[in-house]
């Protein structure tokens, strides 16, 4: 089986989020056992499989999501990444509808060589901080917002140097988003010029399903973007999410949707052997 691991939300190798991608011939899954096993092996925050679904168009894909512990039930720059391979196939139409557990997801293929993805825009309702949150974070957030069933934790601050310092404490974190049910917290603050490359600025740490901290999340976006328009008072706007690797999410609400655009690109591309060649490899070898 073909899987490429593909940068999302950037259009330079080793920068953006990399998601590992695996393109399936069938119209079937398989084993769910085995996804997770590949998810572990690759250990990305993120590793896709799609196969067709039988319409006869080639333009609907069902689509699963796993991190290297769990199965999630959304994920953005996984998705970016999987049409991003589909175009490269030459098996993507304009417009490619994803069958999730979140529902139907909607990627369109732009002529400048960007992907924008139509997902559902999260609710953002202030919230009390839980405890052990400016603890686990080391640092006191100014307003605490819930995302509904996104599942995170909005924690805003108020200036973006605030941001890019934070050394949170991983263990707290996950102990935290265990028992509070919350799938990452969001940390995000004004970019520092307002008028510069972009308008917000974010991190992500998810330490509670394997990933201390997200490199680039298309999902947190579609909290993000209602967010920081309703403050900002537009529609559009970029987000840069300052983790080490760094990415850039062109978002713009649209009522209950949200359009997340970005590039991505192919930095590896290998063969995954099937189980039953593993195995025998492992036999040959003892």
């Amino acid at each position: 089986m073909r899987i490429r691991i593909i940068d999302a939300f950037t259009d330079r190798p080793f920068t953006g989020n990399p998601a590992a991608v695996c393109l399936i011939s069938g119209d079937a899954w398989p084993d769910a056992r085995w996804m997770q096993q590949v998810a572990a092996e690759m250990n990305l925050a993120e590793t896709a499989f799609a196969h067709p679904l039988p319409d006869g168009t080639g333009a609907e894909w069902a689509l699963r999501w796993f991190t290297p512990t769990v199965e999630i039930d959304l994920c953005g720059h996984a998705t970016l990444a999987t049409a991003h391979a589909l175009r490269s196939d030459e098996q993507l139409p304009g417009t490619i509808r994803f069958s999730s557990r979140s529902g139907v997801l909607v990627a369109h293929t732009n002529d400048d060589g960007t992907i924008t993805l139509d997902f559902p825009a999260a609710s953002v309702v202030e919230s009390s901080a839980p405890g052990g949150l400016s603890d686990a974070l080391g640092a006191t957030p100014d307003t605490v917002y819930g995302t509904g069933a996104l599942g995170d934790l909005l924690a805003v601050f108020g200036d973006e140097k605030g941001i890019r310092s934070l050394v949170p404490d991983s263990t707290a974190l996950a102990d935290l988003s265990r028992r509070e049910g919350i799938r990452a917290i969001i940390a995000t603050a004004p970019a520092a010029d307002p008028r510069g490359e972009y308008d917000f600025v974010s991190r992500v740490f998810a330490p509670a399903v394997g990933i201390p901290e997200d490199p680039v999340t298309g999902s947190a976006h579609t909290a993000l973007a209602r967010y920081w328009s309703d403050r900002l008072g537009r529609d559009g706007l970029t987000g840069l999410q300052a983790s080490t690797r760094t990415g850039i999410v062109r978002t713009t609400v649209h009522g209950d949707r949200v359009h997340l655009t970005g590039h991505a690109v192919t930095v590896l591309d290998g063969t995954l052997l099937p189980p039953a060649l593993g195995v025998a490899e492992r036999e040959r070898d003892q």
